[in-house]
């Protein structure tokens, strides 16, 4: 994905930060995805342990502003991910739905209700990000400052990203691409 518009992006020590927000729906809640580039072509271990050790990382790291961007590019990449949830939920001491009195009659209209019971909870994630499938937002300030250099962001190296809630901060996903050039 290419882009000749303004950009969120933020570099920092070490990492660059690319936020790009979801289109808008009715209600009031924000979407982003952010792509966390490491300066260097092996750095996202290290970038992956500041992320967790560091309390409040995110919301420290995220851009704030459009930026001007001149060499700006990102991959394509779908990535799915899904898993048996039973065994985990139970060990959280989530058992009456998986019991063979789980009484579901509230979320089944029938006399079987009492007789269901869940047996496998599974989940899986897909996440995609193309062309149409990421929308930055347009937003316009008048700002005097001196003339510099753009940014550049280029994803060619392997990098973590997250998609967030921004309202409340709430990270739905998070995941990291090794190898972009795959795409």
């Amino acid at each position: 994905m290419t882009s000749k518009r303004k950009q969120y992006v933020s570099a920092f020590d070490g990492f660059s930060v690319l936020g790009l927000p979801y289109k808008q729906v009715e209600d009031k809640r924000r979407f982003s995805v952010h792509i966390f580039l490491p300066q260097e072509k092996d750095g996202l271990p290290a970038l992956v342990e500041k992320l967790g050790s560091e309390s409040g990382f995110l919301d420290r790291y995220l851009p704030k502003q459009p930026v001007a961007v001149g060499d700006f590019r990102i991959p394509k990449f779908k990535i799915s991910f899904g898993f048996e949830a039973s065994n985990v939920l139970k060990s959280l001491g989530l058992v009456l739905p998986f019991e063979g009195e789980g009484d579901l009659t509230e979320m089944v209209d029938s006399p079987e209700g009492k007789k269901l019971y869940v047996s496998s909870i599974f989940h899986k994630s897909f996440i995609e990000v193309n062309e149409e499938g990421t929308e930055a937002a347009a937003a316009s300030a008048g700002v005097i400052s001196q003339r510099s250099m753009p940014m550049t962001f280029v994803a060619d190296r392997p990098f973590l990203f997250t998609i967030r809630e921004e309202t409340t901060g709430t990270v739905l996903f998070i995941g990291n691409l090794l190898n972009p050039l795959a795409g």
